[in-house]
């Protein structure tokens, strides 16, 4: 993969950013999520990739566009996987809340987990805890592990959970350490990103959350050297049965970065829509202006961007703001 395709991710990320954060706050979690996926479907015309989406919106019936199989990019090669989601918490963008942004992440094809639309258990840790820790393993003695890593003491680390009620007695064991909780609605590939930016204060994200949103976050942990490790949690036959036509043979079988994100290459971008740990949210000015910022990494090189851009709304190809 060209090193140019960096910043022409985060342009796909900034213009479906600038779409939905129209909506922030106002309950409409659904035109938010529209407005995002539209806008980042279309600018993705202008991508240097012969992409496929294997993490979208959806199957083809059930999303009219940027659904799973899709090809998006205006070029013959690289060939690429293309994982997205264009507005990531959507509840917490229509609430006001942090930490929702648009994100992309992609390979060389055949790289990326195909995960199914399911539950995924997950345990994301930053550079200096990864390799040490295992998903199976306690959160009590995780955290020993995590705090001597990370030069803390137990009590000084930093738990993000999402506040779900199957997570009641995981985040009565990490308060029974001393550690601390931080809760969020929503936002499972922030938060885990989030353990690899010491200025972030999250030490470890643990719990079940979506699987697709998994394989997005451990790309963008594979280009900062952390470490997710994962299992999926099919409900019932159906979605087990889904899991192994998919190719994977064991289902329940705990997945590695190597499985989650295989090579030695890809390419994360993820541009802020609501203020967050990691990323501003967008910010309209007057005369038709915007600033975004935005992250963008890759593991060959291990180069991590930010970028603050100043948009001047009117000259934009596509229509980005709505009449309200």
């Amino acid at each position: 993969m060209d090193r140019e395709l960096a910043m022409e991710l985060v342009r796909v990320t900034e213009v479906a950013a600038l779409a939905s954060a129209q909506w922030m706050g106002r309950g409409r979690k659904n035109e938010a999520d529209e407005a995002a996926t539209n806008a980042m479907r279309r600018m993705f015309d202008s991508v240097t990739i012969n992409g496929t989406v294997v993490i979208g919106e959806g199957e083809m019936d059930e999303a009219p566009m940027l659904y799973i199989g899709e090809k998006v990019g205006s070029a013959a090669s690289p060939e690429v996987d293309v994982a997205v989601d264009p507005l990531e918490g959507t509840n917490i963008l229509a609430k006001g809340l942090p930490n929702a942004m648009s994100v992309i992440a992609i390979a060389d094809r055949g790289n990326l987990l195909h995960a199914p639309d399911m539950y995924m258990e997950k345990l994301a840790v930053g550079p200096r805890a990864a390799g040490l820790v295992h998903l199976d393993a306690p959160i009590e003695e995780t955290l020993e592990i995590v705090a001597k890593a990370n030069n803390k003491r137990v009590k000084e680390c930093v738990v993000m959970i999402l506040e779900r009620p199957r997570h009641a007695k995981l985040i009565e064991a990490v308060r029974q350490t001393g550690a601390r909780v931080r809760l969020i609605g929503d936002g499972d590939v922030s938060s885990a990103i989030s353990t690899a930016f010491d200025d972030t204060g999250i030490d470890i994200c643990a719990g079940i959350g979506g699987a697709p949103e998994g394989v997005i976050a451990a790309a963008a942990l594979k280009c900062l050297g952390g470490e997710m490790q994962a299992r999926l949690v099919p409900e019932d036959e159906d979605e087990y049965n889904r899991c192994v036509q998919m190719g994977l043979s064991d289902p329940r079988r705990i997945l590695k970065m190597d499985d989650l994100v295989s090579g030695d290459d890809a390419i994360f971008a993820a541009t802020g829509v609501t203020d967050g740990e990691l990323l501003r949210g967008v910010r309209f000015y007057g005369g038709e202006r915007a600033e975004t910022h935005s992250v963008v990494m890759r593991a060959k090189t291990g180069t991590v961007r930010f970028v603050r851009a100043i948009h001047m709304i009117a000259k934009k190809t596509y229509p980005i703001l709505n009449d309200f």
